[in-house]
């Protein structure tokens, strides 16, 4: 692979949204640019956009396919990445294959389950064919985890490769006589509050102390009308996350359907414990696989029962502190996977 690369990332989740997938190529771009590479983001900043139907705050771009062809013939890129299946990936794709311009993609959401999730009348089924139509041509398509990549194999995908996540454990760090400002134990949740991440599974627990809800959403004002008891802080970045983290006990994740969960790791590297479900996305980060998970997270079926295991955890440490356990994925391991998964157009 040459020292330095020209390299085009294509995607339609950019700020303002605040997600995971968001920070991940933020992260991605910052990383690659100290690496010496030239990175240019093709985002729907700056351009004619329209609202996602029942996802507002997300902006698709409006017939971004002329443009796009212009920018990319200016910028010649060695290397195209296509991160999302948005109107902005759509193009890119579209324009790749007409040039005969190598890309790969990568499978950040489990878009199948989140448009059933809100539109029962669309099939499963039809989503998966349309994702599998979206991403053949791709040399690769990049996965977070090895459960996402057996089961996407399962659903008939090809080309498919590892580029897991990291944390900034310089940033995310525990804040040593942080002071709670709830009665304790003080569980978090960080991330959309919407349908598909299984929010209210978490609020409707009984549990002792203070539930700390920190994100945006369509669902936020109906769960923050039905559970009045907790805190509702908003989305929250930076600094102000962190404190967030850090003034908590335990990290609740009650989704079901995340490819990773990135807030997992914010969470150990602030010392929290997380409770979880036994499922894809926990199961690859915190699960009995993961060396020292045991000392970590409690992933049970009842989410309840979780959590109780957890703060037993956080009130009891074991041998591997959570700082310690999130301090072993490095940002920096991720932006080298995802070099060597691009396809590098011959000079």
């Amino acid at each position: 692979m040459a020292a330095r690369l020209k390299i085009l990332i294509v995607t339609d989740a950019w700020t303002p949204q605040v997600n995971g997938v968001v920070r991940t190529l933020q992260i991605l771009a910052a990383d690659l640019t100290q690496l010496g590479h030239e990175v240019l983001m093709i985002t729907p900043e700056g351009r004619r956009t329209f609202p996602m139907p029942t996802y507002p705050e997300i902006r698709l771009a409006v017939f971004p396919g002329r443009a796009l062809t212009r920018e990319i013939k200016a910028f010649a890129p060695d290397a195209v990445h296509i991160a999302t299946e948005g109107s902005l990936g759509l193009a890119a794709r579209r324009v790749c294959i007409k040039h005969g311009i190598a890309f790969t993609t990568a499978f950040h959401t489990r878009l199948a389950e989140y448009v059933h999730a809100r539109f029962a009348f669309v099939p499963e089924a039809l989503i998966w064919r349309m994702l599998r139509w979206f991403h053949a041509p791709a040399t690769a398509v990049m996965v977070a985890t090895q459960s996402l990549k057996r089961d996407l194999a399962g659903h008939g995908f090809k080309n498919l490769r590892l580029w897991s996540r990291g944390v900034d454990v310089k940033r995310f760090r525990p804040i040593p006589d942080r002071r709670h400002a709830y009665d304790r134990p003080v569980w978090i949740y960080v991330g959309r509050v919407a349908v598909e991440k299984n929010v209210e599974a978490f609020l409707s627990l009984d549990l002792p102390g203070t539930k700390v809800i920190v994100g945006d959403g369509p669902a936020r004002g109906a769960l923050e009308r039905k559970y009045p008891n907790a805190k509702f802080l908003g989305a929250l970045s930076g600094e102000p996350l962190v404190q967030a983290y850090a003034a908590s006990d335990v990290f609740a994740f009650p989704s079901r359907t995340d490819t990773f969960g990135l807030v997992l790791l914010e969470a150990l590297a602030c010392g929290l414990t997380v409770a979880a479900y036994p499922v894809e996305g926990p199961r690859d980060v915190v699960g009995p696989e993961a060396p020292g998970a045991a000392d970590v997270a409690a992933l049970d079926s009842d989410l309840r029962a979780a959590c109780l295991a957890a703060w037993d955890l956080k009130q009891h440490p074991r041998a591997l502190s959570p700082c310690a356990f999130a301090g072993s994925h490095s940002w920096r391991a991720c932006t080298l996977q995802f070099l060597r998964n691009l396809a590098v157009e011959p000079d």
